[in-house]
């Protein structure tokens, strides 16, 4: 059998740890510096050993660490609170996501400073680099977003006969 601490975690685990400290920076529990160096480690972990005592001195036990009966004994808790939209989302997502934001943004103040400096509203040229290059990351985003909130499917094994 394997022991708990020593079995591997995975993203999401690591995920659920940053929010937690993220959450306890909020209130007050950590300091930034705290908060920097505990999420490091969060994300260099490899195991449930390594992800645990980043959140042994915050109140609350860290979610989905700890298995199923500690799953089972936690109270679920009373207030949720969502960081963002793109909390959730792969690095590389965010990243694009930001870079998206960045080049619409400079797009926009161009076309807003010709358009003053013109005197006349030059046509909306900034909506063609905008709208297919966002529209395709919102698919891939909303995309990934299910995908990591779907149940994982279980294996239903056939009875072998003989």
């Amino acid at each position: 059998m394997v022991d708990q601490l020593t079995m591997r975690a995975s993203d999401r685990d690591r995920q659920q740890v940053v929010d937690r400290l993220s959450s306890a920076l909020e209130d007050g529990r950590l300091t930034m510096d705290e908060y920097i160096g505990r999420m490091e480690a969060a994300y260099k972990a490899a195991t449930y050993g390594d992800l645990i005592p980043l959140c042994a001195d915050l109140p609350a036990s860290p979610p989905g660490i700890g298995g199923p009966q500690a799953a089972a004994g936690a109270a679920a808790p009373t207030v949720f609170s969502q960081v963002g939209h793109l909390a959730g989302l792969p690095t590389v997502l965010k990243i694009l996501w930001t870079i998206w934001l960045t080049a619409v943004s400079v797009n926009v103040v161009v076309w807003a400073l010709v358009s003053g400096t013109g005197g006349h509203l030059a046509y909306p040229w900034p909506v063609w680099v905008a709208g297919p290059y966002g529209a395709v990351l919102f698919a891939v985003s909303a995309a990934v977003t299910l995908f990591r909130r779907s149940p994982l499917p279980v294996a239903h094994r056939q009875p072998v006969n003989g």
